[in-house]
């Protein structure tokens, strides 16, 4: 008889056989770094102070990575923005909360890593946006953002019980977004306990200036003012609660999350997500010893997802009431249809879920005074299914099988070696290995006796889909500090990632199933490859750093240089798949289409500049002055074509002033055009635009009140990493009938007033 081994059972049961000294009655800290060798890879933080200032600003925790140099966003839901490091963005990021790596459980990817976390749980954000150690990276070649929720605390020695805690909430203006925050927590001096939640609802938000949107008829639900932006309202809760023991040298954590949105409405998406929940469980184990630190983790994952059209897409052909049943007119996105029939269909629900294990262990190793090892391993199991029930007329009669239990399994070891040569030269050399392993099951269309799908099921069902991929990473860096007014960090990094299951497994080619598979917002239809190769990236990159003996300036240039080969890239779908994938559709612009992910080359160069000064200490307060510009290029090397949704040239001003409790400062942020632009996709140009925003806080000992303006003169603009405007309409066609038609990009929000109040106690 065979027994199977649970990678989370297994984990626990290596956690909680470690030696019993946490049962001792005195406890001490414990120490998880003994600090000796300076870092050679320095990333940037985004610490409580930068975020406790944004708090009222915005819920979406990746908005907290704005002011990151080489850090752009990909416009998406109210709080699921997919952050981009010089270019490459979503899943080419390892992006990890709280040590557990986390995928998107949708063809859309609505559901990304950050946006699991409330930015009030937030106690700090690394960003590797150089060259990235392969003791944090992994499956990725973009770079490394590591999320972390706030520490447990403990009773000092003799305090007897500490309590604290903390609520808040916040208020905008133009999007009536309103909600609130609480956290609390209980220890002694061997054990915490501790809870933090969060609540955030918002409606549609008005764009400034002159937009104006299209006032097709038969609108279900409420009708859209004309400088409204549909598909913009969503809602959301998060709860997490966690315990920790500790004793002597050792910490044990276990932390519970329970997220629930039952809206979340995409303007540049076909489809909203209209229900989504995620459990999770994070166990942690954390040691000092006399030879260094071991760290061991174990994680668990469920998430139910669930997409159709809200109110601002469900739509109706003619004027008067909708159709009540076959003999009607055909409905179109999710109209009210009572039967639904071949000729009439209610919606078009989509359902994913997902569960993701995963174990990771790490142990940093004392050689000596000047020369630290680092080693660890780490295995994940993620399994997918994606299906789209019947509703009707083109979704009839059978449930459609996107995704049908799929697999992607990773394993993986690292070592890296970081050393200190002498007083001013600190090294790192590293090396990464990982197997990843995907397949799938059998998939079925809604009626498989009718083309594409005649051709389509079985080709895909009989062919071999599963792969397996080795991929090799290895990081050589250095750090050389000239003088205490000047260091440089330099170093050479080769990064692979494999495919998703969504790259590598969508196989349906009709155009209305190619349209709901878009995880990149510009409104077109994707199929996958099953033969995608892994990408490899190289990338050269340094960061000079020039600055005050005190750090009281600062200015940092991080000029990169990154070749890709084997990039995953899109074409104009063969025509050999049917379907939408025509003749016509292999040329022309300035229309939606069908595209193929394909293998192919790229290479992406740029220049990152950030840098703040003290300007003058008055009897008005200290006057301060911080900037940031941002520049990225990419291109495909085989076609030539640009790269999809770069960011243009763009900059931040920021003049910041300090009075006693006041901390204030006015901001300037500008974008030039976006002018180079992927014709394959025939992506959106947009104008270049500057803005201004006002902010305010005061701070007592334990209350922070903010407010301020965003968008000052309410000047219209265009979001360069929108995506093309789907926010309203039939978005299950490409004609622009009733819909919003190709060619206006997503703009961004209008004047906004927002005030928020934290209090702790």
């Amino acid at each position: 008889m065979g027994y199977r081994i649970r990678p989370l059972a297994a984990a626990l049961a290596v956690v909680f056989s470690s030696p019993a000294a946490f049962a001792q009655s005195t406890l001490n800290e414990v120490v998880v770094n003994a600090g000796r060798i300076p870092e050679a890879s320095k990333p940037r933080q985004v610490g409580q102070a930068e975020i406790a200032a944004k708090h009222a600003v915005t819920r979406d925790t990746a908005a907290l990575l704005q002011d990151v140099p080489g850090v752009s966003l990909y416009g998406a839901g109210g709080v699921s923005s997919l952050p981009s490091i010089h270019g490459l963005a979503d899943d080419r990021l390892r992006i990890t909360v709280d040590g557990m790596d986390f995928i998107a459980t949708c063809p859309n990817h609505m559901n990304p890593p950050l946006a699991y976390l409330d930015p009030n749980a937030v106690s700090k954000i690394k960003v590797y946006a150089g060259i990235t150690p392969v003791s944090v990276g992994g499956d990725s070649i973009g770079g490394t953002i590591v999320a972390e929720t706030r520490a447990p605390e403990f009773a000092a020695p003799g305090q007897g019980l500490l309590t604290k805690g903390e609520v808040g909430t916040f208020f905008r203006s133009n999007n009536n977004a309103l909600g609130g925050n609480i956290g609390a927590t209980a220890a002694t001096e061997n054990f915490s306990v501790s809870y933090t939640g969060a609540y955030s609802k918002a409606d549609n938000y008005v764009a400034g200036g002159n937009f104006k949107t299209s006032t097709a008829t038969g609108r279900v639900g409420h009708t859209l003012a004309l400088d409204e932006v549909g598909s913009t309202a969503y809602e959301s809760q998060t709860h997490t609660l966690g315990f920790a023991l500790r004793g002597g040298n050792h910490l044990f954590e276990a932390k519970f999350g329970y997220q629930d949105v039952p809206e979340q409405l995409y303007p540049n998406q076909r489809m909203d997500m209209l229900g989504n929940e995620q459990k999770r469980v994070n166990l942690r184990y954390l040691g000092q010893y006399d030879w260094g630190m071991l760290e061991a983790r174990a994680y668990y994952e469920e998430v139910d997802h669930f997409m159709d059209f809200g109110a601002d897409k469900r739509f109706w052909y003619g004027n008067g009431a909708p159709p009540t049943g076959s003999g009607g007119p055909t409905a179109v996105n999710g109209s009210p249809c009572s039967p639904i029939s071949a000729t009439c269909a209610a919606g078009m629900p989509m359902y994913t879920t997902s569960k993701t294990t995963g174990v990771n262990l790490k142990a940093d190793i004392d050689l000596s005074i000047n020369d630290l090892l680092r080693v660890g391993a780490l295995y994940q199991s993620y399994t997918l299914n994606d299906w789209w029930t019947p509703s009707g007329a083109m979704m009839w009669p059978n449930t459609f099988v996107n995704v049908n239990d799929g697999q992607r399994n990773r394993a993986g070891v690292f070592a890296e070696w970081e050393s200190r040569l002498t007083p001013q030269l600190t090294t790192l050399l590293g090396a990464r290995y990982e197997r990843v392993e995907t397949d799938t099951g059998p998939v079925s269309a809604y009626d498989n006796t009718i083309a594409p799908a005649t051709t389509l099921v079985p080709a895909f069902n009989n062919k071999d889909r599963q792969r397996a991929d080795n991929n090799l990473d290895f990081t050589a860096l250095a750090r050389y500090t000239a003088s205490n007014t000047s260091d440089i960090e330099f170093g050479f990094a080769r990064k692979v990632r494999s495919p998703s299951l969504y790259e590598r497994y969508s196989w349906f080619s009709r155009g209305m199933e190619m349209l709901m598979i878009n995880w990149v917002g510009d409104g077109n239809g994707y199929i996958g490859n099953v033969d995608l190769k892994p990408e490899k990236a190289h990338t050269l990159s340094a960061t000079f750093d020039w600055h005050a003996a005190d750090r009281s300036w600062e200015i940092k240039a991080t000029p990169f240089y990154t070749h890709v080969t084997d990039y995953i890239d899109a074409v104009r779908c063969p025509t050999s798949l049917g379907g939408a994938c025509s003749a016509a559709n292999l040329s022309g612009g300035n229309k939606f289409v069908y595209l193929q992910l394909a293998n192919q080359s790229a290479r992406l160069y740029g220049l990152d500049l950030s840098g703040y000064m003290p300007l003058a200490s008055t009897g008005f307060g200290e006057f301060g002055l911080k900037g940031l510009l941002n520049y990225t290029n990419g291109e495909n090397r085989d076609t030539g074509d640009d790269l999809y949704n770069i960011m243009p040239l763009n900059a931040k001003l920021v003049l910041t002033q300090k009075l006693g409790g006041w901390n204030n400062a006015v901001e300037f942020v500008t974008a030039l055009a976006k002018d180079k632009v992927s014709d394959v996709r025939n992506e959106i140009q947009t104008p270049g635009y500057s803005l201004f925003n006002l902010r305010a806080s005061y701070s007592w000992k334990q209350v922070r009140v903010d407010f301020g303006v965003e968008n000052l003169f309410d000047k219209f603009y265009s979001l360069p990493l929108g995506g093309a405007y789907n926010g309203q309409g039939t978005t299950m066609t490409t004609s622009g009938t009733s819909s919003a038609p190709w060619g206006t990009a997503v703009p961004g929000m209008g004047r906004s007033f927002y005030a928020g109040l934290n209090v702790k106690f």
